[in-house]
């Protein structure tokens, strides 16, 4: 017996068997759906994530109160930073374009019979260039708005439509902490940026929140929740990074440990990446039990199969099939029940992962290697576990499968 007899020989038995080959390929189509959807779903994830991170604007480094230690034991961190250093790094350190500075408070905005919570941002002009945004309508506030601390605020595209709707906000007036502020701009959406929605956020001079809304909290000067600075160019991050420490560690008179954090976007990404990458593994691991799940299913009916055609094995070999007939023909079986269930489950894990997309903010993500590895492993399931109950059939003796049977 050739080839294309055991394969035609092998899908006319499946198909006489339908429902119980379905069942059988069942096990392999969850197995290599859930392996292509959790990888594309995973890979999916650390884009959306990395998107995130470089929308935070070009080339920006954040400094930040307190050092990693005092960040992960202390839920209040330390006023190290105050305004003079935003200053400092802007006037002293060579491969920094520009520098902003940020002082976050969250405070109740009434507009007429509206009250909303969202976030009031206390920040400089150089907000602008540093966190790569534009203004839709109106203008941003000038140094001259800083030094005179006036009462004007930027609005965030989704707080100007939550309060106005489609009326002009530029020149009405909003009141914060039982103080006037009038709307002079507002912000070209842009999404939330790792859990901060400037979108849904007021924007005033820092000078302006400290002295009207927050208070001065520091000692030391005008406090800051942190500070952002745009290096010239990629290549100039990690000197910008060295310079501002030491710059920092001069003016705040550190000798042993800083007494700030500083954060790249290049940090960032490369510990997403080692968490997204870890977890996209962990996903996959945990969806190819069902692929070795599968495969035991499919040795467990090929078994159950040659018990039921014990005679026609037996036939088979007493009239001339040799015992390599008739392990072709069961593994043929086996390996066409997986092959088929993986083209199935491959489609039913794009259409997953393309449900996803369409539902949720991750794109859409099809890997060709996890495609091709899902597809291939499965194969190999099929083979490895089609080869016990396959030899086991080849081995059985004519005259005793005819007896039992």
């Amino acid at each position: 017996m050739n080839f294309l007899e055991s394969v035609q020989m092998a899908g006319k038995t499946l198909l006489s068997n339908k429902l119980r080959s379905a069942l059988t390929m069942l096990g392999i189509v969850i197995g290599n759906a859930s392996v292509i959807a959790m990888i594309g779903i995973g890979e999916g994830g650390q884009k959306y994530v990395s998107q995130q991170l470089e929308s935070l604007g070009p080339n920006v480094l954040f400094v930040i109160p307190g050092n990693r230690e005092t960040q992960r034991i202390s839920l209040d961190l330390p006023k190290t930073l105050v305004l003079e250093d935003a200053e400092a790094i802007a006037a002293q350190v060579p491969t920094v374009a520009a520098v902003t500075a940020e002082l976050n408070s969250r405070q109740v905005v009434t507009y007429r019979n509206k009250n909303t919570d969202v976030n009031i941002i206390g920040t400089t002009p150089s907000f602008l260039t540093v966190r790569d945004f534009e203004v839709a309508r109106g203008r941003f506030f000038s140094d001259v708005d800083m030094k005179r601390s006036n009462q004007v605020i930027v609005l965030g595209a989704k707080l100007a439509e939550r309060l106005f709707g489609n009326s002009n906000p530029i020149g009405q007036q909003l009141r914060v902490k039982n103080a006037s502020f009038q709307i002079i701009g507002v912000l070209t959406a842009k999404g939330s940026n790792l859990g901060v929605d400037y979108d849904d956020a007021g924007l005033m001079p820092v000078v302006t929140v400290a002295n009207r809304i927050v208070g001065r909290t520091s000692p030391y000067g005008l406090e800051l929740t942190y500070i952002a600075a745009s290096a010239k160019n990629a290549e100039s991050v990690d000197a910008a990074e060295f310079q501002i420490t030491n710059l920092l560690r001069l003016r705040h008179k550190i000798i042993g440990e800083d007494d700030f954090t500083i954060n790249t976007q290049k940090d960032a990404l490369q510990t997403v990446g080692q968490i997204t990458g870890a977890l996209t593994i962990m996903l996959a691991a945990i969806a190819g039990i069902s692929l070795f799940v599968g495969g035991i299913g499919i040795m467990n009916i090929m078994l159950v199969s040659v018990t039921e055609r014990t005679q026609e094995i037996g036939l088979r070999k007493a009239i001339g099939a040799t015992e390599q007939d008739i392990l072709l023909q069961f593994m043929i079986e086996a390996v066409i029940v997986s092959a088929i269930g993986g083209v199935v489950g491959t489609a039913v894990g794009i259409s997953g992962i393309m449900l996803v997309a369409a539902l949720t903010p991750l794109e859409a993500s099809l890997s060709p290697v996890a495609i091709a590895m899902a597809v291939g492993v499965s194969g190999g399931i099929g083979l490895f576990f089609g080869v016990v109950p396959a030899r086991r059939a080849a081995k059985l003796d004519p005259i005793v499968a005819l007896r039992s049977a």
